[in-house]
């Protein structure tokens, strides 16, 4: 999360209006939802990940 708090407004317009060259603006919006998917489940993952390092930090505890 660090690399977007450095990147700031001006960087993040910079990055939409390429985007918008590279890929014009209908592929805009599918390329948004497939980021956003992806994002969702390496969250996912990354959130059951943790929730068995702890149920197995706990079962060697008792």
């Amino acid at each position: 999360m660090d690399l977007l708090s450095n990147i700031g407004i001006p960087g993040l317009i910079l990055i939409l209006v390429i985007a918008l060259i590279i890929f014009g603006p209908q592929k805009l919006p599918e390329l948004g939802r497939a980021a956003g998917r992806t994002l969702k489940e390496f969250k996912s993952a990354t959130r059951d990940l943790i929730d068995e390092e702890i149920d197995t930090k706990k079962k060697e505890e008792k």
